[in-house]
């Protein structure tokens, strides 16, 4: 994420970043740090993808600047401002029909088999990491080879992204495994969305945005039982693939 941008969004915010100049000095990291503190996040100054996604959601309810990264109404970015932490490299021009959010059923980090079936990936303390096919190689107007195989019958025109967790999980009673689901990961997921909604100009409904657990009742595509996502670890009172499928677009258009 480009330093002016941090800087635009913490002052706008109330904090004093130094000069808006998109260097990096001590008086932009204490701030950065007093905002984290302020907003329960690690108050490490790293600005990651939960930092990203807390700055934009605080200076859209503030009514502070949104447009302030560089390039994020380059073509077919479907408009919109906000705060990037998608690297613009990882969102190639295609034509993107919806996005499926997954759980891989493997562990905390991302495996060479999970990056070979998703384009991004969350792991378990928020990190971002790219898959092997590219976006573009999914594109509505025809799937390439080599595209990601995420979701039965549903990948082209489908981008899709994976929170690395939940292996050995079991749907009912609920198990949530060894790998249990984080909140820094699913904290990080609304802000990694709404970036490639803008991209692609996807719109936020549930037939454009769901889970692979919805992708059945929402599309008319039968999936082999597949539940991710379902249920989450981390809150047992949130139950079944359309409240989380909710509450994931709810959290997707709180940043937009």
């Amino acid at each position: 994420m480009d330093t002016t941008a941090v800087q635009r969004a913490l002052l706008s915010l109330g904090y004093d970043p130094g000069p808006v100049d998109g260097l990096p000095g001590r008086k932009t990291t204490a701030a950065v740090v007093a905002f984290q503190r302020a907003a329960g996040l690690k108050p490490d100054g790293v600005v990651g993808p939960l930092t990203t996604a807390a700055l934009a959601k605080a200076a859209l309810a503030k009514g502070g600047p949104v447009q302030v990264v560089p390039g994020s109404n380059d073509p077919g970015s479907g408009g919109g401002g906000g705060l990037r932490i998608v690297p613009l490299d990882w969102m190639p021009a295609a034509q993107m029909s919806r996005l499926i959010v997954h759980w891989t059923a493997g562990n905390h980090t991302a495996s060479g088999l999970d990056r070979s079936h998703y384009h991004i990936l969350v792991e378990s303390d928020g990190k971002l990491v790219r898959g092997i096919p590219s976006i573009a190689l999914n594109d509505a107007r025809g799937a390439k080879t080599g595209y990601a195989a995420h979701t039965l019958n549903c990948n082209t025109g489908s981008i899709g992204v994976s929170l690395c967790c939940m292996a050995g999980a079991v749907e009912k009673p609920f198990k949530p495994g060894s790998a249990p689901m984080t909140k820094v990961q699913w904290d990080a997921v609304p802000a990694v969305v709404a970036d490639l909604c803008r991209r692609y100009g996807i719109p936020v409904t549930p037939k454009t945005v769901l889970s692979h657990a919805e992708v059945q009742a929402n599309l008319g595509i039968k999936q082999k039982g597949k539940w991710d996502i379902a249920r989450l670890a981390f809150d047992p009172s949130i139950v079944g693939a359309a409240a989380c499928g909710d509450l994931l677009r709810r959290q997707v258009q709180a940043v937009l």
